[in-house]
């Protein structure tokens, strides 16, 4: 039996039944890479989406409360890495601390940004555009390189972590 469904106005009810309702809707996790003056940055993120096939273009938004915001919205480069099923540890790490990449293969690339080994996709990103969104603001990126390799995908659904599972 399906349960009955809950309809509110997400501006006057509590917020996390809104970021639950978000929660019902399964995302892959990424981890974006940029450079900095004091080294290179790491975040974890699920917001990251395509735009455009032509020209090339996706999308990620950082929450604007984040101490790392700042760095990502000056960034001109930025690389986007869709993890795979078994790299739970590196999202965790980047979501924990932004500069753990002493534990894990990484180069930098010709405009020096970070570039993570072993990710299911990296997207390495030239930023086009920067749009005010509320409480995050959206990151559009013109990709210029693309590296991929066949693996299962690391999802995030209603709070937790996990793998697709196929029928």
């Amino acid at each position: 039996m399906t349960a009955m469904p809950h309809t509110f106005d997400p501006a006057e009810a509590d917020p996390r039944s809104f970021r639950d309702a978000l929660g019902r809707f399964a995302t892959g996790v990424t981890v974006i890479t940029c450079a900095t003056a004091d080294g290179p940055l790491g975040i974890t993120a699920n917001s990251f989406s395509s735009v455009s096939l032509d020209p090339p273009l996706v999308l990620w938004s950082p929450a604007k409360r984040s101490t790392r915001y700042p760095f990502y919205v000056q960034a001109e480069f930025f690389a986007i890495h869709v993890l795979g099923a078994e790299q739970v540890d590196l999202c965790f790490d980047f979501a924990r601390d932004g500069v753990a990449f002493g534990r894990y293969d990484w180069t930098y690339n010709q405009h020096g940004v970070p570039m993570l080994d072993g990710c299911l996709s990296r997207f390495e990103c030239r930023q086009v555009a920067i749009h005010d969104a509320g409480d995050h603001s959206v990151v559009i990126g013109q990709v210029s390189r693309v590296t991929t390799r066949d693996g299962t995908p690391l999802v995030f659904s209603a709070g937790d972590y996990g793998r697709f599972q196929k029928a």
